[in-house]
């Protein structure tokens, strides 16, 4: 019978913390008891004029408490600071706000300000602090005097402002503890909707589309389309604050398996398939993430600006405007310009066979121009509307030996395999991996609905 190993480790931090409460409930009886058998000793000992020792030894109990499972009281500490010793103020970074403006509210010196600006420039510039980040000002409970001011630029790190003499500036990197958790979703609607339902993150989305996005068409994902993930999950003070690695991930796309299983050693660093094989291919299967086509490569297309039939040699891709446009595979750049219909347009050279061309560009990332090597997914530009175009789109065109092809009907040679000096290892790897993905039972309706309702309630508790 195969176990819903997430159920019940859910199930096993539930008693874990029934067991707790009723163990403080028991420390709780024990300071009382022990308070007890105090007050009477000391009353008899009042009575009987400590005179007889054997007395009081004989109205002992038993029984021993150690008092090491007394509680011990907990200290509040942030930052690595016991806040219980200072003055604190918490509040987040305004628009338009500086740190001089947060330090001459808690009446630091502009002249100390000065000072602090400049012992920061080398570690963490305060010109970095920027809107909605978190800070905190601890300050001396004698004096008031404001000691340090700490930033959080995020979940992982915090810099710490020394406000005294010296004026020391530090970055204090947060201790991560990482567990490996399993995931699983059937696709009903669209693939964020799976994840979310499932009580997964968009951050595992991002690396299950990174291990497979070389075999799945994530642009034409299908109802009943499902998948399984084993990845690490990172936490900062028992609080989940992203995904680590994905160690392995399994797709069912048009009723074929697809299987990516993450492999390190001295020689190769990546995902690799059932045979051994790179999921990574030599291109990409879209130039942006998260997009949908709007428009397919078509020869007979009706072209909505001219309003007649001319033969639509790309792929439409539509996303925001801004959305960052990724070079599908490793090259070098031919042409970055601008027409009349392409409005801004980079070309790439990949080899003597492959060429890609992405339109309508609203501007180029920056150094991008004729000569410059460029890798695969690196942002070569961002979506915009520019030449003959009705919305925010990239027209992504592929050449095979100088003629334009359709990039999603091609067949390309798939790459090379591991040695075979390596494979064993690999197998090793992979076999595990495989059987625990397989063993991933899929939720139940009525556990996705808990899940939702947990989300609700946090939602509540935490706005």
């Amino acid at each position: 019978m195969k176990l819903n190993l997430e159920r019940l480790k859910r199930q096993l931090y539930t008693y874990k913390a029934k067991i707790q409460t009723q163990y403080n409930k028991l420390n709780k009886q024990k300071v009382f008891t022990i308070a007890g058998v105090g007050a009477a000793l000391f009353s008899g000992a009042l009575y009987f004029g400590l005179s007889d020792s054997s007395k009081i030894t004989a109205s002992l109990p038993e029984t021993s408490i150690e008092m090491g499972a007394l509680p011990i009281p907990e200290v509040d500490k942030k930052y690595g600071f016991v806040t219980d010793n200072y003055l604190t103020t918490e509040d987040q970074i305004k628009n338009g706000e500086f740190l001089s403006d947060i330090l001459t509210r808690h009446d630091v010196a502009y002249t100390n300000i000065d000072k602090l600006v400049k012992k920061a420039t080398d570690v963490f510039d305060v010109r970095k602090l920027r809107a909605g980040k978190k800070y905190m000002v601890l300050k001396n409970k004698d004096t008031q005097k404001a000691e340090y001011f700490v930033y959080e630029p995020s979940v992982y790190q915090y810099v710490v402002y020394d406000l005294r003499d010296d004026m020391n500036v530090s970055i204090i990197d947060r201790e991560i503890t990482t567990d490996i958790q399993t995931s699983s979703g059937v696709i009903n609607s669209s693939l964020w909707n799976a994840m979310t339902d499932n009580g997964m993150s968009y951050d595992l989305a991002s690396r299950m589309e990174e291990a497979l996005a070389w075999s799945v068409d994530f642009y034409h994902i299908q109802k009943d389309d499902k998948f399984k993930l084993i990845y690490e999950q990172n936490y900062i003070e028992g609080k989940k604050v992203g995904v680590g690695k994905l160690l392995g991930a399994y797709f069912n796309h048009y009723g074929n398996d697809y299987y990516a299983f993450y492999f390190k050693n001295n020689n190769h660093e990546g995902y690799y398939d059932l045979e051994a094989r790179p999921t990574k291919k030599a291109f990409l299967k879209a130039p942006v993430k998260y997009a949908r086509i709007s428009s397919s490569f078509n020869l007979r297309r009706f072209h909505p600006v001219l309003k007649r039939i001319k033969p639509h040699l790309g792929t439409d891709y539509a996303a925001p405007r801004g959305t960052p446009i990724l070079a599908v595979a490793d090259g070098v750049v031919t042409k970055a310009s601008r027409t009349r219909g392409n409005g801004n347009f980079v070309k790439l050279r990949h080899d003597k066979v492959y060429e890609t061309q992405y339109l309508h560009m609203n501007r180029f990332a920056k150094g991008i121009k004729p000569g410059v090597r460029v890798n695969q997914g690196q942002v070569i530009g961002y979506v915009g509307s520019t030449g003959l175009a009705t919305g925010p789109h990239v027209c992504y065109r592929f050449w095979k030996n100088g003629r334009q092809v359709d990039p999603r009907r091609e067949k390309l040679p798939p790459p090379e395999p591991m040695p075979e000096k390596d494979i064993e290892k690999f197998n090793e790897l992979r076999n595990n991996l495989k059987k625990e993905l397989d063993e991933i039972p899929y939720l139940t309706v009525e556990e996705i609905e808990a899940i939702k309702a947990q989300k609700k309630e946090e939602a509540k508790v935490n706005p």
